[in-house]
This record gives structure tokens, C-alpha cells and sequence, in this order.
């Protein structure tokens, strides 16, 4: 069996390094001319961890990455309290994208992925796919996975008119830079007023990982570093410069990067009889939740899982939608609870129920309580 993917990111890489060990050969496409990665930091929680021992590399996905929590704080520096959860429900491993698309890239084998090659659209026959490629080139396989993020080009023909479109208001800045001369004494999480959330993690590097997002978001005026620390500003008690202010004021302009949040909208379908969508380009959400790698590595583990030499494609791709799809319909809601969570109380006590709920395999059938409206006594 032959698998042509499309996308070189951390699910790309991933799904192909699972069919690889599932004895299946594998192609990569990537349109970028490196195996580079947009944004800076990632968490990977347990669940992907587990995938990642699972494939052979768990040692050397811990040994680039910083064990973190996810705990939360109002501006004051008070913890917001999940008494209900335990601690393994707020671990993760903080680690950079470049850093791992650069592990995965290496532990799928080089060979096997084809850089600034670009992809145009696929022909479905019955017993394979021809996949046409940008600049006249083509590749034959038995399944074309779409790894290849919100703006999926596979995603577009599969299901059309599903395009990403903006998550209104929802505004992300990050950057992570040495902060040489700031002491940071420990890992932050910050909820406050107006919508702002944001905080700052050491690196396993030395470096320091900063974030500042915002929900329903004013427009935008002045550059990314203004944005940012008038955003930090509702995340430090009375509007004092703190940490987080004085991190963002040191960062050079251009290493902060500034996205508007996109989402994909639920799909009716993530499959035909030989094409698939994992990852962003089947299910990109919000990124208040931090577990879109972790649940789209999710993604690449069960089609590794599914789909073996010699067997029955079509149907290993009806398994995978059948499992996935309603997964991530409670996805949505958990997250939806996480985000519109009246209160800082009820966002930290929704988060860790969220989390809860993904990294314990018991759970995902039955959904922890997720609170939109007043908290409990």
C-alpha cells in the first residue's frame, strides 16, 4: 500500500511516521521549500505523548520539550482553584514547533518527503488516487491523506464550500525570545478582564514563551508589540507593568507574531472511498483550548492504526470518520464551554474538565460537567 500526504506540519509528519510503521509507503508533500513551522509554542498533552511512545520517539519528544502545567491565575496572582481534578489533569509538555517538525521530519525519513511541491487536485478510481501536483508533477497511492491545515487545498475538494473563515473578534499575539535581564521565576497563566487571557512559560532552552489572546476584540490599531501590551495591561493587577508587560516591551517587532483565529466549520464528511482529512484541514478550532496538535496527533495514531497493507481502504476510512466525527462534536462543545465561561472560575474549572476529558480514554464516551453558567457551590 501507498499513502500520498499532503502536508508537512506536525500531523502530516506524524500520520506518515504511523503508516510507515503500519508497513505502508508513504510520500510527503509539503509547498514550502523547508520543513519550517509557523507559530512558536505547542503543548502536547498525555494523549499525544502516549502516541508518540507508541511510535518509537516519546524519549525524544520529552528530551526537546519542558514538562508544564496548565494552571490559571486572575491578575492578582491568585490560583483559580479545580479542586475536582488532579494534577495530571494540568500536565503537559511545552515544547516548539520548529523543534519537533524537525524530530518528526527525521524520524519519518527525509527521503520520503517531497519539499516546494504543492498540490492541485486529486482524480479517485476505484482501487487508487492520482494526486496532481503544482508544476505539472504527479504521485499515485491507494490514499491521499489532507494534512494540510485550516486553509486545506484537499479539504477544498472534498467538501466545498467549507473554508475557513474567522473566528470574529478572536485575536492571538506569542512570541519566544531569550528575555535576557527579566527574571522570570515561574510559569504564569493569566484570565482577566475584557475578554484578555495570556501569560508566559519558561522554555526547556532558556527561553521564555509568552502569549496574550483576546475574545471579542475591538479593532486593532498600532503595531503587534502595542496590541499586545494594551491587551496585557487587563492581565496585570491594576494595570501595573508586570512580567508580562515588561517580557512583551523587550521583544524585537519582528519576532511577535499576530494571527486573527480561523476555524473550520464542522464538516458533513472527512472521507471518500480513498480520501481522508486529519488534523487542522478536518476539525481547526480555536486555539483557547491549546490541544489542537495533541488531538489531531490523535488523528494521524488511529488512521496508523486502520489502514494496513493489503487491506480494505475504503472501509478503514468509514472506521476512522465513524469514530471521529462524533468525537469532535463533544470536542466543540467542551470547547465552547471553555470559551464563554461567564466567569475566571468557571473558565479554569471548563479548561480542566476538557482536559480531563481528552487525556482519559474512560471518559471520552461519558462527558465531564462543562459550566456555562453559574458555578457550583
Amino acid at each position: 500500500m501507498r499513502a500520498v500526504l499532503i502536508g508537512g506540519g506536525i500531523v502530516g509528519l506524524t500520520t506518515g511516521l504511523a503508516l510507515r510503521r503500519a508497513g505502508i509507503e508513504v510520500v510527503i508533500c509539503e509547498q514550502a521549500p523547508e520543513i519550517r513551522a509557523a507559530g512558536a509554542g505547542l503543548g502536547l498533552w498525555a494523549n499525544a505523548l502516549a502516541v508518540y511512545d507508541e511510535l518509537g520517539i516519546g524519549d525524544e519528544v520529552r528530551a526537546i520539550g519542558k514538562p508544564s502545567e496548565m494552571y490559571f491565575h486572575d491578575p492578582a496572582g491568585r490560583l483559580l482553584e479545580t479542586p475536582e481534578f488532579g494534577v495530571e489533569d494540568h500536565r503537559y509538555l511545552l515544547v516548539h514547533r520548529a523543534k519537533l517538525n524537525d524530530l518528526l521530519a527525521d524520524a519519518v525519513g527525509r527521503a520520503n518527503i517531497r519539499l516546494s511541491t504543492g498540490f492541485d487536485a486529486y482524480d479517485e478510481h476505484a482501487d487508487h488516487v492520482t494526486v496532481r501536483l503544482t508544476g505539472g508533477g504527479e504521485e499515485q497511492g491507494d490514499v491521499l491523506v489532507g494534512a494540510d491545515g485550516a486553509y486545506s487545498a484537499v479539504r477544498a475538494q472534498l467538501v466545498p464550500g467549507a473554508e475557513a473563515r474567522e473566528h470574529d473578534g478572536h485575536h492571538v499575539w506569542r512570541a519566544v525570545f531569550p528575555a535576557p535581564g527579566i527574571p522570570v521565576p515561574d510559569d504564569r497563566l493569566i484570565l482577566g478582564g475584557n475578554g484578555c487571557r495570556g501569560g508566559y512559560l519558561r522554555t526547556q532552552d532558556g527561553k521564555v514563551y509568552w502569549l496574550v489572546n483576546q475574545f471579542n476584540s475591538p479593532p486593532l490599531t498600532g503595531t503587534p508589540k502595542q496590541q499586545a501590551l494594551e491587551r496585557a495591561a487587563h492581565l496585570e493587577e491594576d494595570g501595573r507593568d508586570g512580567i508580562l508587560s515588561r517580557l512583551i516591551a523587550a521583544t524585537p517587532d519582528e519576532v511577535i507574531l499576530h494571527n486573527q483565529i480561523m476555524l473550520v466549520p464542522p464538516l458533513p464528511h472527512w472521507v471518500s472511498a480513498r480520501v481522508v482529512l486529519a488534523g487542522d484541514s478536518a476539525h481547526a478550532m480555536s486555539p483557547h483550548i491549546t490541544a489542537g496538535a495533541t488531538l489531531g496527533i490523535e488523528d494521524a495514531a488511529l488512521l496508523g492504526r486502520l489502514l494496513t497493507p493489503g487491506g480494505d481502504v475504503p472501509a478503514a476510512l468509514a472506521a476512522y470518520e465513524a469514530a471521529q466525527i462524533p468525537r469532535y462534536e463533544h470536542v466543540a462543545r467542551l470547547s465552547a464551554a471553555v470559551e464563554h465561561a461567564p466567569t475566571p472560575e468557571l473558565f479554569a474549572r471548563n479548561y480542566a474538565a476538557f482536559s480531563h476529558w481528552m487525556i482519559t480514554p474512560q471518559s471520552q464516551s461519558q462527558p465531564q460537567h462543562a459550566e456555562t453558567g453559574r458555578a457550583r457551590a
